[in-house]
């Protein structure tokens, strides 16, 4: 990894959708970043990018011209399928969000990287990420409390990707809207039980493609494992006019709250909240982020499968460790 040594990390960028677009939008706004190639499953004639885009079947002819490679593919079929053989050739960011198959999508990425020296941060971004970090910082200060995770309103990317790969679907996207109620009640003190479907509800707007069945579609969305088997979900079938002319923006955002008590009898709340205009570029910022912290630690040796856990926060920065304390601390 000479070229961090000299200051530029040099990035990949697997998937060109949502995700990828915005990952390629963040690195021009890092200058120790230079983005060397874009690798897709589409044929790279018909792509527009400002950067080289490549077949994908050509990346590991790649090994030795990138430092880290952002894995921009979708958690349900996309990157358990890809990781696994990515990580055996480069250094790896991903924001794989099925929080359920964490721990076994986990020791998988281990394997393969440790198993050839690789290093491979899983799962961030900022739900699980950002918020993954408010939530352990919350259990640590506020030992004696309750952790409440509140989701939207917003566009979920995972979850429309699993709603888009449901046969008979031609296109979908998926709103997660959480329960005013209950944040409300959190907020006047109370630290209530709350169910799954208490938090929040999901919201589908699906274009079928013709002579599918609906009811088809719609009992296999509303009875997805991890995904909205424990929710209450609503779905409606739209035209494809409808989605392009309604639901093309990607807001998001959430809020994290530990409430809990110190002392005898002093309520106490933490609470981390993100209202995000466009969801894609967001979550791809915080990737590019821990890009640099992936480069920064292997360069130190580390190898294996990490999480947001594992990295010090001043590994995000491109500001030495000595203009962290001085400007920030």
């Amino acid at each position: 990894m000479d070229n961090v040594v000299n200051g530029v990390l040099r990035i990949g960028i697997v998937g060109y959708g949502n995700l990828g677009k915005g990952a390629a939008l963040a690195i021009k706004q890092n200058p120790d970043m230079e983005l060397v190639a874009i690798f897709t499953r589409r044929s790279p004639s018909g792509m527009r990018a400002d950067s080289k885009v490549v077949s994908v079947l050509e990346i590991e002819n790649f090994k030795d011209r990138i430092d880290v490679m952002i894995l921009c593919g979708g958690s349900a079929k996309d990157l358990p399928e890809q990781t696994a053989v990515i990580s055996k050739l480069f250094h790896t960011v991903d924001s794989y969000d099925t929080h359920a198959k964490i721990p076994t999508y986990f020791q998988e990425v281990d394997k393969a990287s440790r198993t050839n020296g690789k290093l491979s941060l899983i799962s961030t971004g900022w739900d699980p990420g950002l918020f993954s970090m408010a939530r352990l910082l919350g259990q640590c200060v506020l030992p004696e409390g309750e952790d409440y995770t509140f989701w939207g309103k917003g566009l979920s990317q995972g979850h429309s990707d699993a709603v888009r790969r449901v046969p008979g679907v031609k296109d979908a996207v998926q709103y997660t809207i959480p329960m005013d109620s209950a944040i409300e009640k959190i907020r006047a003190g109370e630290r209530p039980q709350l169910s799954t479907s208490d938090k929040h509800q999901r919201v589908c707007y699906v274009v079928a493609e013709e002579g599918a069945g609906l009811s088809e579609i719609k009992n296999a969305i509303i009875t997805m494992p991890h995904y909205f088997d424990e929710y209450r979900t609503t779905v409606h079938f739209i035209t494809q006019e409808e989605l392009s002319a309604n639901h093309s923006s990607m807001p998001h955002g959430g809020t994290v709250i530990r409430a809990g008590m110190t002392g005898e009898a002093s309520n106490q709340r933490i609470e981390f909240n993100l209202t995000l205009e466009s969801n894609p570029e967001f979550t791809a910022s915080v990737l590019v982020a821990y890009a640099r912290a992936v480069g920064k630690m292997a360069k130190e040796g580390q190898v294996g499968a990490k999480t947001v856990f594992d990295i010090p926060l001043g590994y995000l920065s491109p500001k030495s460790a000595e203009e962290l304390r001085r400007t920030l601390l």
